[in-house]
């Protein structure tokens, strides 16, 4: 659609999605005296990382959060923002649950009591990080699945019992065609979080991410910015000449602006775009592949255990792991209730994505009794299911070879989404991140002031 040339913009930048990578972007153009414009589709801030309220009062994220005690972009904005005594750092409770039974594997004495594997593969299990480390090229081993690059590594046994249930779980009909970086990236990301005596330090940011992202849609309101909820963007009016965005259109109005970021999943670009870029470009923001992800929050009147994250490892078990949150943040914080998350990553085909919340229940619950054979339903004091269509993307072979880029075919749009922070994987700490890059590229086309 061509709209009408108009030589007075309504903003100086108009971003799409309040996650926060469009936050950060607002944020940082905000401080620079941009007029932004935040549009986003949700009733509040934090995509993702946002936040719900159970029946009682008690808030807490939609999908689990933390962030590793090595990330360096979530505590810098926090100090910017004057909120770092809102920052948690507390030591991470990780275990497995295999053949029935449930096994601590927070340290590395917890490794070599796991009696599963033989000494020797727990041996080379301990030793798996150091020799992940090697790689120092990621590109090198692109073109590899994780079991291609993995297996010769550990061997076939450790593969089978410790990562092998892992990746199923995680990427279901994808689990053979994800390529060795993404497996490689969290290695090395884990290794890197260990202490001195081997345990792992995580952080959080108290009352939950979507308080963060909040504070940051607050900041920027004062410094004069926009954060409009409840406004998905359907579709674009471009400049006569057809080269330029000129408008993003809701169905609060259009908005005109300087210049664009869009933020939100690939698909949900390419529909945005669908009637005003070429067929081929729109195809490659559909060639990247995503998981949906189907995540039931319970609120407790017990703890199911002492560990914060149990991966699941027992094959029939359909959730990738049980996150007890308040194993990590105390129940205290949670009027004394206690959090946990099942999360289950599917295909949208998958007939579970269509089971009423229900019924889900219903399904979860035989199965996590399964594992907690002394939980009875009646701990339960409330529960929400969130789903998110586009919530892991699939990074198959050579991904970097098609991923698409941050610009598009118009001069003054530009799009930063989860799905291009490769080698990274998806993570709040990296959304930040991007956000930041993207906003000093938009100050550099806008001269750095309006």
């Amino acid at each position: 659609m061509t709209a009408k040339q108009n030589t007075t913009p309504d903003y100086d930048v108009a971003i799409v999605g309040a996650g926060f990578t469009g936050l950060s972007a607002a944020l940082d153009l905000a401080r620079a005296g941009q007029r932004v414009l935040v549009l986003d589709g949700d009733s509040g801030p934090g995509g993702l990382a946002g936040t719900f309220q159970f029946r009682d009062g008690v808030t807490i994220e939609k999908f689990y959060h933390h962030w590793f005690d090595n990330d360096s972009y979530v505590p810098q904005l926090v100090r910017e923002l004057g909120l770092e005594g809102q920052i948690q750092i507390m030591p991470s409770k990780t275990g497995m649950y295999f053949n029935g039974r449930h096994w601590r594997l927070s340290t590395p004495l917890d490794l070599l009591r796991f009696k599963p594997l033989s000494l020797i593969d727990r041996i080379r299990l301990g030793l798996l990080v150091l020799r992940v480390r090697s790689v120092k090229d990621w590109r090198a081993i692109e073109h590899l699945t994780i079991r291609e690059w993995l297996e010769p590594l550990c061997g076939k046994n450790v593969y089978r019992i410790v990562w092998q249930p892992l990746i199923e779980n995680k990427f279901g009909i994808f689990a053979d065609a994800i390529n060795a970086v993404w497996m490689w990236k969290k290695l090395v990301l884990r290794g890197s979080t260990r202490d001195a005596k081997g345990g792992e330090q995580l952080a959080y940011f108290k009352g939950g991410f979507g308080r963060l992202a909040q504070a940051m849609a607050d900041e920027i309101t004062r410094l004069g910015g926009r954060v409009q909820y409840g406004a998905p963007v359907s579709g674009l009016g471009l400049s006569a000449d057809g080269q330029q965005v000129q408008a993003v259109q809701t169905a609060q109005g259009s908005y005109t602006a300087r210049e664009f970021l869009f933020t939100p999943a690939l698909p949900i670009i390419a529909d945005i775009f669908q009637n005003s870029a070429k067929a081929d470009w729109l195809a490659s923001l559909r060639r990247v592949k995503y998981l949906a992800n189907a995540c039931l929050v319970l609120q407790l009147d017990r703890s199911l255990s002492d560990t914060y994250w149990l991966n699941v490892n027992d094959p029939g078990f359909p959730f990738v792991g049980v996150i007890e949150h308040t194993n990590f943040d105390s129940p205290a914080n949670y009027d004394g209730k206690h959090i946990v998350f099942l999360s289950r990553y599917l295909a949208k085909e998958d007939p579970l994505w269509s089971m009423d919340d229900a019924a889900y229940l219903d399904f979860a619950l035989s199965h996590l009794q399964r594992m907690f054979p002394a939980m009875q339903r009646d701990w339960i004091r409330d529960y929400q299911i969130w789903r998110a269509d586009y919530a892991q993307p699939v990074t198959e072979r050579n991904y970097s070879s098609y991923v698409p880029a941050a610009e598009t075919p118009f001069a003054n749009a530009r799009i930063s989404t989860m799905a291009q922070i490769y080698p990274e994987d998806r993570g709040t700490n990296y959304a930040i991140r991007e956000g930041r890059a993207a906003a000093q590229a938009l100050l550099a086309r806008l001269g750095g002031k309006r």
